[in-house]
């Protein structure tokens, strides 16, 4: 697939999860851990897109840091992504162990903007 055609496909998908987290704005409809996964796949699917729009190859992973760092290796500036790290948690462990609410709440509508 060319990197152009890769990059859109991976936009239009975290397009997708962005605006199911969108939607999800009621805690009481939709837990911390379910919010949490979509703004994760929202960001890994944007940072991936990213990549592959610069021809940079990447590991199938759904760990942010390591895809930011890729980006960082290549010249650019990650530093304003920094707080997008915390979102990884929410890809494996919170996808497939309980969820227990233990940390921090999500502030939905931060992060949405």
């Amino acid at each position: 697939m060319k990197n152009m055609d890769e990059a859109n496909i991976l936009l239009q998908k975290a397009n997708d999860d962005f605006t199911a987290l969108s939607n999800m704005i009621d805690d009481e409809v939709f837990s911390d851990g379910i919010f949490g996964f979509h703004m994760q796949q929202t960001i890994e699917k944007s940072v991936k897109a990213w990549l592959a729009f610069l021809k940079i190859r990447y590991p199938k992973t759904h760990n942010i840091n390591s895809l930011l760092q890729l980006v960082e290796q290549n010249g650019y500036d990650i530093s304003p992504y920094d707080d997008f790290i915390e979102y990884s948690i929410y890809a494996v462990q919170y996808r497939y162990d309980q969820y227990d609410g233990t940390g921090q709440e999500l502030d939905r509508h931060e992060c949405i903007k």
